[in-house]
Order: structure tokens, then C-alpha cells, then sequence
């Protein structure tokens, strides 16, 4: 490896280590200890092929320095190191143009891959690099939809594909989080290397130690032989950990320990051994209620919420649906031998009105059923399933409204009533209750409509319905 770098670091003893390293790594280092310092260092000396940059500096903040390297010099990678209190001005660097960044405290081998990563990649802005696979009709890697919450999704992934950095997808069930962690490692520098998934809720907890980590012939009843876990047959490229919300506390503490040394020490081994594993997880819960309940340590959680990615549902990108529709009808009728080619306009209408609460797995689904089930050029409304009939038909029959809870926000509601006597009325309930009381008001307001009642509230629509879907689960449950 070789190659001229650029360390901005204020602090002299981490960047006598930092530098250190990179020299032992063969690479031309010039140290840098302010934005002052740096500046003069790029405008009097050829540019180099990467800045290593602390975001904290003495006369300023790193991420000016950031966004005039990417405009002057775009060809050059920049890596931003910050401390583990400020993911937020990482991720904030990574949209200014940012490679990768760090995490302080880190290890040599993670400081030393991400340098090779950056400066082995080729650069976004290169002409002759390949350019991104995307499909007809606005898909792009697996994914379908043009609709710009999906373009968002696009766009993020190419930005932070090529990084190293630790990547956490939410979203409900359904929504593509599988296609999005194979996205970020086919866009990844590591495309070549192994792609590992590995479902946290779908195998026994004491079976899961051995899954992630391996295990030795003889460490237990039934270890019959050898068996390398998924971090080592990752090794090179990405271990994708789906539902991470269901790991068990006692392997979480296993996993963070993975995470800030680079090895992993398989049960029954006497000693760790490195491994270069970049990690994506993904869950359907709300991984900070977890932390809140317990259930997630919270720890861990700063470790792998590093780049975070929410994946919208179906129902909040409507003009997808259509889409998303007709490419997997084309799909299954050639699996299938029909001859289906489109929808007739009454289906269309009927699978553009659907809630679809389980999201494009269920339209996926849905389709299926038709195409297995009928044939012809067109499918028509009565080839849908009798239950998406019934409640399409149930919800255009009477418009879905959400009326307003009668208490104390209610009564205190009219507009003479002073903001004394407002507040007053609210004394004495929690602040669960009061979100729910002024968003349940607001819909009512609104005349049911939970996209225009979003709107006024600042929310995404999405998460006013898994607000509305939390609470009506907890009446039912009581």
C-alpha cells in the first residue's frame, strides 16, 4: 500500500500513535495540528490521496475543513475520527462527503483497514468507475420505486456502501431491510468477499454463541466436529445480524466485545483470533425502547447505530405500489408459465388503496396468489384475495377517522380559553398521554385524515400510524 496522507489531529501524543501506524503501513504521513495548519498544508503542497481528520479542533470545526477538501479536491477521501459521545457529527460528516469515519477508541487493525478501504476504492467521481445497477422504472439494487423516500434510501446507500462503518436498517416487517443490508455490501469495497446473514430470532439462544462465534470439536454435547461461526466465514466482507433485537443479553456483551477488538474466540478455543468483518443489523422494534426496557444494552447500541437507515412502509410511498406491483407480476407469471401482462383499472385502484400493513412482502404475496391460482392477459378484481376484498371494501365504505379522546385537552380546547387554563387541564397526566390526546385531537381536526393531520404535526405519516397501531395493540391487550 502507498500513499500520501494528510493527519489532522490536534492532540500530539494520538497523532505521534496514529501516524505511527501508518508509517509501519508504508504510507507518506504529514501531520497537521489545527484548521489553520491543515489549510496552509493543502494549499502550498501536492494534494494528498487522503485526510485523516479529528471533527474537534481548537480554531474550528472539522467539517468545514471537510466540505472544503470535497469541493476543491473531490477525488481525495476524507476520514473523519470523533469520539463516541458525537455519532450524530459523524453522520453528519458522512452527508458532507466523508469516506468513512472512527470511532475513538479504536484499535490499529480497524484505523489501518479503513485507510486500505479508502485509499483502494475507486472514487465516486471517477468516470471510468461502473456505474450503480439500477432497473427500469427507478428500481435500484432489488429495490423498486421511484417515489423519493425510496430515491433518499438510494442515495445513502451509495454514500455510505464503500464506508466501513457499522450500519443499523429499522422498519416494520416487510419493507426490504434484507435488500437494503445486500445493497450497502454490493456497493461496498468488499462486494467480492462473503455476504452473511444470519436471522438473531431464528435460532435457539443456546445455539446462537456457536452461529455468530463457531465452535471446537468436543466444546459441547453434539459438537461433533469443527464449525466455523458467521463472523469467521464473513471474514473479508459483511455479517449482516437481522432482528439484533432478539440476541440475548449475555451474547450482546459477546458481541460488543467482537466489535471493539476485531476477534472473535469460538467456543471451546483457548485463545481470540482477528477477523475484518463489516457488521449491518437491522430489527422491526424501536431499538432505543429496548434499551429503555432492558432488553438491549445500551452500550451496544451506540456501537452498531452508527449510520442509521429507516426503511419507509409501503403505505408511505404509495406511488410505489403500482410499481412494485407490476414488476413482480411480470416475475411470477414467467416462474409460472402465464400469460398475465398488466392490471385491469379497477385492481389498480383497488391495490393503490390498500393499507398494506405487511408491507411489500405481503403485496409480493398477494401477487403471487393471483398468479398461481389464475391466468389471462389481465387480472382483475375478483382474482385478489376474498380477505384484501373485504377490507378494501370495509375501509372505502367508511373512511378511516380517529375521534378525539374526551379529556382534558378536549375541554380545554376552545379558543377563549386562556393558556393558563390549557395547561391546567393537562396537570396530572403523563406526557405518553398528552402526545396521545393532542395527536388523536389533531387527526379529528382533520377530519380523519392522518396523512393531513402528519402534515400539521411535523410527523412523518408513517409514524403517526405506528402511534395509533402501539396504542390500539395496548386497549386490545388490557
Amino acid at each position: 500500500m502507498a500513499g500520501r496522507v494528510l493527519l489532522v489531529e490536534d492532540t500530539e501524543t494520538l497523532s505521534m500513535v496514529y501516524s505511527q501506524a501508518l508509517i509501519r503501513s508504508g504510507l507518506e504521513v504529514t501531520c497537521a495540528y489545527s484548521l489553520a495548519e491543515a489549510r496552509t498544508m493543502l494549499a502550498e503542497r501536492t494534494a494528498p490521496h487522503l485526510v485523516l481528520l479529528d471533527l474537534q479542533l481548537p480554531d474550528g470545526d472539522g467539517i468545514e475543513l471537510l466540505e472544503q477538501v470535497r469541493a476543491a479536491s473531490p477525488e481525495v477521501r476524507v476520514i473523519v475520527i470523533t469520539a463516541n459521545g458525537s455519532i450524530y457529527r459523524a453522520v453528519q460528516a458522512m452527508r458532507a462527503g466523508a469516506f468513512d469515519f472512527l470511532v475513538k477508541p479504536f484499535d490499529d487493525s480497524r484505523f489501518v483497514n479503513a485507510v486500505q478501504n479508502a485509499l483502494a476504492s475507486t472514487p465516486l467521481d471517477d468516470p471510468t468507475a461502473e456505474p450503480v445497477a439500477e432497473a427500469e422504472g427507478g428500481g435500484f439494487e432489488g429495490f423498486i420505486g421511484s417515489s423519493e423516500a425510496m430515491a433518499s434510501i438510494y442515495r445513502m446507500i451509495r454514500s455510505i456502501g464503500r464506508s466501513t462503518a457499522t450500519v443499523f436498517i429499522t422498519g416494520e416487517s416487510g419493507t426490504g431491510k434484507d435488500v437494503c443490508a445486500r445493497a450497502i455490501h454490493a456497493n461496498s469495497t468488499r462486494h467480492s468477499k462473503p455476504f452473511v446473514p444470519l436471522n438473531c430470532a431464528a435460532i435457539p439462544r443456546d445455539l446462537l454463541e456457536s452461529e455468530v462465534f463457531g465452535h471446537l470439536k468436543g466444546s459441547f454435547t453434539g459438537a461433533l466436529c469443527d464449525k466455523p461461526g458467521a463472523a469467521a466465514i464473513a471474514d473479508g466482507g459483511t455479517l449482516f445480524l437481522d432482528e439484533i433485537c432478539e440476541m440475548d443479553l449475555s451474547l450482546q456483551t459477546k458481541l460488543l466485545r467482537f466489535l471493539q477488538t476485531s476477534t472473535i474466540q469460538p467456543v471451546g478455543a483457548a485463545r481470540p483470533r482477528p477477523v475484518d468483518v463489516r457488521i449491518v443489523c437491522a430489527t422491526n422494534r424501536d431499538p432505543l425502547a429496548e434499551v429503555r426496557a432492558g432488553r438491549f444494552r445500551e452500550d451496544l447500541y451506540y456501537r452498531l447505530h452508527v449510520v442509521p437507515i429507516h426503511m419507509p412502509p409501503l403505505r408511505g410511498r404509495p406511488t410505489d405500489i403500482l410499481d412494485v406491483a407490476r414488476a413482480s407480476l411480470a416475475t411470477f407469471a414467467a416462474e409460472e408459465g402465464k400469460g398475465f401482462t398488466s392490471f385491469d383499472a379497477e385492481t389498480e385502484r383497488l391495490l393503490r388503496n390498500h393499507p398494506w400493513p405487511g408491507n411489500v412482502r405481503q403485496l409480493l404475496n398477494v401477487i403471487r396468489n393471483v398468479v398461481v391460482l389464475h391466468d389471462g392477459p389481465f387480472v382483475t378484481a375478483d382474482m385478489l384475495p376474498s380477505e384484501m376484498l373485504a377490507l378494501v371494501q370495509e375501509e372505502e365504505a367508511a373512511p378511516r377517522r380517529v375521534e378525539p379522546l374526551r379529556g382534558p385537552w378536549q375541554a380545554a380546547a376552545p379558543k377563549e380559553a386562556s393558556s393558563e387554563s390549557r395547561v391546567a387541564a393537562l396537570v396530572g397526566l403523563s406526557l405518553a398521554e398528552v402526545e396521545r390526546e393532542f395527536i388523536e385531537a389533531t387527526i379529528g381536526h382533520c377530519g380523519g385524515s392522518i396523512p393531513r393531520a402528519a402534515k400539521v404535526l411535523g410527523l412523518s405519516p408513517s409514524t403517526v400510524y405506528r402511534k395509533l397501531e402501539s396504542w390500539n395493540s395496548v386497549e386490545k391487550s388490557a
